[in-house]
């Protein structure tokens, strides 16, 4: 009897094994850290560690970098330390503050919307948002709002409204930041960089959809895109290898940066990810066939402005054109205690992201961008 439960109890965990095992393997697979051999891409990616090494030299904690073409990953690091007081590395699987990279994946869901129906892009927001107060200097819009025209403010001048140390459980409780200030200019008249107009975006999605904002994301970008480390940035949540966020203050040395609680801001500022994850959701944006042709060419065009030019920022809905470096697209991230980078050149099918675990971190090089040129053909 007891020879039969003792084969009946290594049977079990037999199976549990092999079950954990089986669903490490998918995991993994889904992760997207499976690296193709790159000898073809050597010497960019020599050119590149140098590149990262001016970071480190200049004190960045940590630092990782992906590279992706043709819809595979053929290059992904880290350097330095995800946290430095216990040595801890910086792995492909470690989680940094992307910033405002996550304005491009609210995008997405806006976009999702937006093709079922279920949103108009040019209704004043008050259709789906009654209670946020009509504004003396016009109606605003998603699209407006999408696209920084919203005439909604950014932070205050002395940046206490990019220190919020209160948690917000619902999106709409974060507004009362800054709902009752009135417009700093008439809605479309001009482009003006809001990270609060995405913020009220996000509530305006919510309520259009009835679906609370963060579900919302993973059930129409990151679960759809298989983005399995990309997840909203909790202080109270256990999240396997977050990175420790620094800052550097007037006396050049560094600290820990300051607590903040992100809650406030989760479609303007508030997601962590890994490089490698916003490598797969380039490729999954433009290559998967998530949105329409006409609706990715909707996000990436940017409006004219009243005066029948287009802003200097060439900002579209989330996605911002960098023609200083070529025919690149994406966003850049800049938030308490991280910094990246994002960027997509669709021609050739290239995606490169840069992330890094400190304020203002990627500043010191300011050729970085200029890399991911040289992964193209």
């Amino acid at each position: 009897m007891k020879l039969q439960s003792i084969t009946r109890l290594f049977v079990g965990l037999s199976s549990l094994l092999i079950a954990n095992l089986l669903m490490a393997q998918a995991v993994s697979l889904d992760r997207f850290d499976s690296v193709r051999p790159a000898s073809d891409y050597q010497q960019a990616i020599d050119q590149s560690r140098a590149a990262i090494q001016v970071l480190l030299d200049a004190g960045a904690p940590g630092v990782s970098i992906a590279v992706g073409v043709d819809g595979e990953l053929i290059w992904a690091e880290g350097f330095g330390f995800a946290n430095v007081e216990y040595r801890a590395p910086v792995t492909t699987l470690t989680k940094f503050r992307i910033g405002s990279v996550s304005k491009s994946m609210t995008s997405i869901a806006l976009a999702r919307l937006y093709e079922r129906g279920v949103i108009d892009l040019d209704v004043p927001i008050q259709t789906y948002l009654n209670e946020f107060p009509v504004k003396e200097k016009g109606p605003i819009s998603l699209r407006l709002l999408a696209s920084h025209r919203a005439g909604v403010r950014h932070y205050l001048p002395d940046g206490s409204d990019n220190l919020v140390k209160r948690h917000y459980d619902n999106v709409l409780d974060a507004l009362e930041i800054f709902a009752d200030d009135p417009l700093i200019a008439v809605p479309g008249e001009r482009y003006s960089y809001s990270s609060h107009g995405f913020n009220l975006l996000s509530a305006v999605l919510q309520e259009a959809s009835g679906v609370e904002f963060i579900t919302l994301m993973r059930e129409q970008v990151f679960s759809p895109l298989k983005l399995i480390d990309t997840v909203a940035d909790h202080t109270d949540f256990i999240i396997e290898n977050r990175a420790a966020p620094y800052t550097r203050r007037g006396d050049g040395r560094l600290r820990n940066a300051p607590f903040v609680d992100n809650s406030y801001k989760w479609a303007g500022g508030g997601f962590l990810s890994t490089p490698s994850d916003l490598v797969k959701f380039g490729f999954g944006v433009f290559n998967s066939g998530l949105l329409k042709e006409e609706t990715l060419q909707l996000l990436l065009s940017p409006p004219l402005l009243p005066n029948g030019t287009i802003a200097d920022q060439n900002y579209g809905l989330g996605w911002q054109h960098y023609r200083q470096l070529g025919d690149w697209v994406g966003h850049g991230g800049g938030s308490v205690g991280g910094n990246s980078l994002f960027l997509v050149h669709r021609e050739q099918n290239v995606v490169v992201a840069i992330a890094c675990n400190l304020t203002g971190c990627l500043g010191a090089n300011r050729e970085l961008a200029e890399i991911a040129n040289l992964f193209l053909d």
